[in-house]
């Protein structure tokens, strides 16, 4: 279990859906299905842009998170590019863990 404090509550992400948090090291995307809770940087693979739209707002649809400027699809589960500019590439993953309802950062073991 970790000792860092909590990025959200599991309720605070849409089922099927994404928020931004903050963390440590940068901007988080936090994906939610059902209780599992996926993260990856906020940064496309394709050019270092942010892959939200607005601040905080995502392009989330059946498993699939879309890039907002040039349309690389990652998938929600491996943060995977399957299609796009950047195919091949994929999201850089963060570590979390889902701890009495709350979404923490995931102690790294060496």
């Amino acid at each position: 279990m970790s000792d860092s404090p909590p990025l959200c509550r599991l309720d605070d992400i849409p089922d099927g859906g994404a928020i931004a948090a903050q963390a440590p090291d940068g901007e988080l995307i936090l994906l939610r299905q059902g209780g599992c809770v996926f993260a990856y940087h906020n940064e496309c693979p394709h050019q270092g842009r942010n892959l939200d739209y607005a601040p905080g707002l995502f392009l989330v649809r059946d498993g699939r998170l879309l890039c907002a400027h040039h349309g690389a699809t990652f998938t929600v589960d491996s943060g995977d590019c399957i299609a796009g500019p950047c195919r091949g590439a994929g999201l850089v993953a963060a570590p979390v863990e889902v701890v009495d309802d709350e979404v923490r950062l995931a102690p790294v073991s060496d």
